[in-house]
C-alpha cells in the first residue's frame, strides 16, 4: 500500500482535517475501516483509517471527480466527523456533518425576524463585531490610521442604524476603506522563483478580480488564498448553524440567494477579519512559493492540491471562532420565541455545561498552525530566514555591498563631515553653572544605568551620532561628551541631582 506525503500525515491527523486532491478520489468502507484514495495519474495514495482512535473530524475533497459511498457518509456520521465537498476554485458544493433536531419555535422566530426586529439586532451585532476587527487590524497589523479611523466611524453608528439597509451601507463603506488599505501590498516569493512569478502576482492591487468585477476566479495569489480559507470558513459556519437547529439558507443580511446558504453568510462575517489577519501575517513574515499556485487559460490563479491540503488545517480555528456568533444569533431568535423563556443549547462552546462545573468559564483559544518557513533566496524548507548555503553566500553578499559602499568618495566625504561637525561642537560646548551636579561621576552612577530603558534608534537620535556607537553608550561600553549628558540624563527622567 502505498501512502503519500500529505495523507500520511493525517493518518492520526494533527488538527483532525484530512484533505483529499486529485482524479479518481474514493472513499469507502471496507470491513468497518474507512478507506480513503486519491492522487493523480500513478502517483496513488491509500489510507484505512479504523472507528476507533482516528483522531478525523473533517473530510475536506478538492474537486468532484470520484465516488463517496453512503457507507462511508454513515460511518462519518457515526464518528461524528463532518465532510465538506469544495470545487477546485474553493467553492463550497455540499457540507454534511452532526445536526440536532430541529425545534419548530426557533425556525419560526427564524423565519419572523424582520418582523420581530430580532434581524436589525442581530446585524448590529454582527457586522459591529466585523468593522470592530477591521478597524484594529488596519490601525495594528497595517498601520494604517486613517483607514482605521475611517472604518471606526462606520462602526460607531451601527448601534443606530434603523434598518438592514442602513447597515450593509455602512458594512459597504468599512470594506471599501479596508481593502483599499491593502492595495499594492507586495507578495514576496523566493529569488529563485521570481523568473517564474506573473508580474501581477507579486502584489495584492485589489480585492476584486479582474476577471468578474467580484472576489470570484482570484487573479493573484493572497487573493486566491483568501477565497479559499473563506470557502473553509463558510463550510464552518453552515455546519454550525445547522448544528443548532437553525435553517442555514433563510439569512438575514445576505438574503433569498438560491445558491448560497445565506445565514452561513452572515454569521461568518465577524471572523472574515480573523483570516485576513492569519494570512496578511504569513505573507508579511514567509514568501510563498511559485509551486504553490497555478494559472489558469483564462488568467485566473489556483491553489495546487499539497498547498490546499495545508491551508485545509486551518480548519479548527474557524470552527471555534465563529462558534460564539452562531449560538449569540440562536439566543437572540429564541429571545423572541415568548414566555416560554427557553434557554437555548450551547453545544458548540459548551459555555452553558462548563460555567455551571466552575462558575466561570473561558473559551479555549484555537490557534491556527503556523506558516511554513522556507529560505527567501531558494525556497527550500527551512527553519531560518536562509537554508545554510544561501545564507553564507548572501552574508558574503551584504559585507561586500556594505565595504563597498562605506569606501565610496560620497560615504567618505559625510564621514568626515560629520566626524568634523562633532569636534567643533565639543570645542565650542561650555559647562552650565546651573548643573554643576551633573559631573562624570553622577552621570557613571545616576544616568548610565537608567538607560538601559531607552532604544538604541531613540539614542541615536537624539545625540545625532551612529547607531554603533549610541549602542555602545546604551551599554556602558564608551562614555559620551559631557555635552551629551544633560540630554541624557532627560531621557531617563532626571532634571536635577538625585530627583526625577
Amino acid at each position: 500500500m502505498t501512502i503519500s506525503a500529505h495523507l500520511a500525515s493525517s493518518v492520526v491527523p494533527q488538527h483532525g482535517v484530512v484533505t483529499l486532491f486529485g482524479y479518481g478520489i474514493k472513499v469507502h468502507v471496507d470491513r468497518g475501516h474507512l478507506t480513503i484514495e486519491d492522487g493523480i495519474g500513478a502517483a496513488r495514495s491509500e489510507v484505512r483509517l479504523p472507528r476507533v482512535r482516528h483522531g478525523l473530524r473533517r473530510l475536506v475533497v478538492i474537486g468532484s471527480d470520484g465516488i463517496v459511498s453512503l457507507a462511508a457518509l454513515r460511518w462519518l456520521s457515526d464518528q461524528k466527523a463532518s465532510f465538506i465537498l469544495l470545487e477546485r476554485n474553493g467553492c463550497v458544493i455540499t457540507v454534511t456533518g452532526p445536526v440536532s433536531p430541529s425545534d419548530a419555535r426557533l425556525r419560526r422566530a427564524q423565519a419572523l425576524a424582520h418582523q420581530s426586529g430580532a434581524a436589525v439586532q442581530i446585524a448590529r451585532e454582527l457586522i459591529g463585531r466585523k468593522l470592530e476587527a477591521q478597524e484594529k487590524l488596519a490601525r495594528d497589523r497595517l498601520n494604517d490610521f486613517i483607514t482605521a479611523e475611517t472604518i471606526a466611524r462606520c462602526r460607531e453608528a451601527i448601534p443606530t442604524a434603523p434598518t438592514i439597509d442602513a447597515i450593509r451601507l455602512l458594512e459597504s463603506r468599512g470594506a471599501y476603506a479596508y481593502w483599499r488599505a491593502w492595495s499594492n501590498l507586495p507578495i514576496n516569493f523566493p529569488k529563485a522563483d521570481l523568473r517564474r512569478v506573473p508580474d501581477h502576482w507579486r502584489a495584492f492591487q485589489n480585492r476584486v478580480s479582474p476577471l468578474t468585477g467580484s472576489p470570484r476566479l482570484a487573479a493573484n495569489p493572497l487573493n486566491a488564498m483568501l477565497n479559499y480559507v473563506y470557502s473553509l470558513l463558510e463550510a464552518e459556519t453552515r455546519l454550525a448553524v445547522a448544528a443548532l437547529g437553525l435553517d442555514p439558507g433563510l439569512g438575514i443580511l445576505h438574503m433569498d440567494a438560491p445558491v448560497r446558504d445565506s445565514l452561513g453568510c452572515d454569521v461568518m462575517e465577524p471572523v472574515r477579519p480573523m483570516v485576513d489577519a492569519y494570512l496578511l501575517d504569513w505573507i508579511g513574515r514567509e514568501t510563498l512559493r511559485r509551486e504553490w499556485f497555478f494559472e489558469q487559460r483564462d488568467g485566473s490563479c489556483r491553489l495546487m492540491g499539497p498547498f490546499a491540503a495545508q491551508l485545509s488545517q486551518t480548519v479548527p480555528t474557524w470552527a471555534s471562532a465563529v462558534a460564539p456568533f452562531a449560538e449569540l444569533v440562536s439566543r437572540t431568535l429564541w429571545a423572541t420565541v415568548g414566555k416560554s423563556g427557553k434557554q437555548p443549547p450551547t453545544p458548540l462552546t459548551g459555555d452553558h455545561r462548563r460555567a455551571g462545573r466552575t462558575g466561570e468559564h473561558v473559551r479555549p483559544v484555537v490557534f491556527p498552525p503556523k506558516p511554513p518557513k522556507t529560505c527567501k533566496i531558494c525556497g527550500v524548507p527551512c527553519e531560518k530566514t536562509y537554508c545554510s548555503s544561501c545564507g553564507a553566500a548572501h552574508s558574503r553578499e551584504e559585507f561586500d555591498k556594505g565595504r563597498l559602499a562605506a569606501q565610496t568618495p560620497k560615504s567618505r566625504a559625510q564621514r568626515s563631515a560629520t566626524q568634523k561637525e562633532h569636534v567643533r561642537a565639543n570645542r565650542a560646548w561650555k559647562p552650565s553653572e546651573g548643573f554643576a551636579w551633573l559631573d562624570r561621576k553622577a552621570y557613571i552612577n545616576t544616568i548610565q544605568p537608567l538607560l538601559a530603558s531607552v532604544t538604541v534608534p531613540t539614542l541615536q537620535s537624539a545625540l545625532g551620532i551612529s547607531e554603533p556607537y549610541a549602542a555602545f553608550i546604551r551599554s556602558g561600553t564608551r562614555v559620551p561628551h559631557p555635552r551629551h549628558w544633560l540630554t541624557l540624563a532627560r531621557l531617563v527622567g532626571i532634571s536635577r541631582a538625585g530627583g526625577v
